[in-house]
C-alpha cells in the first residue's frame, strides 16, 4: 500500500498545471484541527514540520520530545478525493527524574501514517465544506517515538468560511494505541477554531481541543488550547508558526512548533 501511494505521488507530480482548478493552497499545517479542503487533482502538496517541542511535566518527573522531518505528502486523486501519506524522520525523547537524579534518552524515527480524505461539500474549502478522513497508522516507528502497534480513525472536519473569519470543527473518534504499545482502545473528542485572514498572506488562528482516552492503564481527558499564524509568500507556498498549551493535568504543559508547506 505504502509502495504504491508513493508510485501515485511521483505520477501526479508531472500531471498538467491545468487540473489544479485554480484552488488557493489550503495545508493541513498549522494548528490543532484539520480541514475540510481537498487537493485538486493533478496536484501534490508537501507539507514539513520544521521542528516540535513538546514538554510535559508530571511530579519530579519531566519528558522532552523534539520531533524533526514531520512530513505528510498529500496528493489530489479526484476533484473531491486526495490521498495521505504521512512520517516523522527523526524523534528525541529525553526523561529525567529528578528524585531518582536519572535521565533516560531516546532517538527514533516515528510511524507511517497513510489516510484519505473524501470531502462532501465544496472541495475547495470556501462556504461550508465537510469532509471525511479515515485513516491508519502502521507502527513502524521505534520504542519511545512510534506507538508500538496499528491503529486507525475517522475524522470529520467540517468548516465555514465568510470573507475573512472562518469557523473550523474536528470531531474525530480513534481505536488508539494501549500506553504500552500492545492492543488498542477507543478514543474520541474534537478540535474547535476561529482563523482570521489579516492580510492577503498572513492568517492567525486560536483553537481548543478535547480528548477523552480510555487507556487501559488509566482514563483522562486532554485540554489543550492553541495559537497558531501562517504566512504565505506567493500561491503555492507556506510558512508556519505555532503554540499549544495545556489547560489541565493530563495534558502536554507546552508545545512549539513551526514548519512549511509546498504545492507541486
Amino acid at each position: 500500500m505504502f509502495r504504491r501511494l508513493c508510485l501515485l505521488v511521483a505520477l501526479t507530480a508531472s500531471a498538467p498545471a491545468m487540473a489544479s482548478e485554480g484552488r488557493d493552497l489550503c495545508p493541513d499545517r498549522p494548528g490543532l484541527g484539520t480541514p475540510a479542503c481537498t487537493v485538486a487533482p493533478g496536484e501534490v502538496v508537501f507539507e514539513l514540520g520544521l521542528g516540535d517541542w513538546t514538554r510535559e511535566d508530571d511530579g519530579p518527573q519531566r519528558t522532552d520530545t523534539i520531533l524533526a522531518g514531520e512530513a505528510l505528502v498529500r496528493v489530489g486523486l479526484t476533484s473531491s478525493l486526495e490521498a495521505q501519506v504521512g512520517w516523522t524522520a527523526i524523534g528525541h525523547v529525553r526523561e529525567r527524574d529528578a528524585v531518582l537524579g536519572t535521565t533516560a534518552k531516546r532517538t527514533r524515527s516515528g510511524d507511517v501514517t497513510l489516510a484519505l480524505r473524501q470531502n462532501l461539500r465544496n472541495p475547495d474549502g470556501s462556504g461550508f465544506s465537510i469532509a471525511a478522513m479515515p485513516y491508519a497508522s502502521l507502527p513502524t516507528g521505534g520504542s519511545g517515538v512510534g506507538a508500538g502497534d496499528w491503529g486507525a480513525g475517522l475524522l470529520v472536519p467540517v468548516g465555514i468560511e465568510a470573507g475573512p473569519v472562518s469557523i473550523g470543527l474536528t470531531p474525530h473518534i480513534d481505536a488508539a494505541v494501549d500506553s504500552d504499545g500492545n492492543g488498542r482502545h477507543l478514543a474520541y473528542g474534537t478540535v474547535a477554531g476561529l482563523g482570521f485572514d489579516l492580510s492577503d498572506t498572513v492568517s492567525v488562528s486560536t483553537e481548543v481541543s478535547v480528548t477523552r482516552d480510555r487507556d487501559p492503564v488509566g482514563r483522562t481527558t486532554e485540554w489543550l488550547a492553541g495559537v497558531s499564524a501562517g504566512w504565505q509568500p506567493d500561491d503555492d507556498s507556506q510558512w508556519d508558526a505555532g503554540v499549544n498549551v495545556g489547560l489541565n493535568r493530563d495534558s502536554p504543559d507546552l508545545q512549539i512548533y513551526a514548519g512549511y508547506a509546498r504545492r507541486f
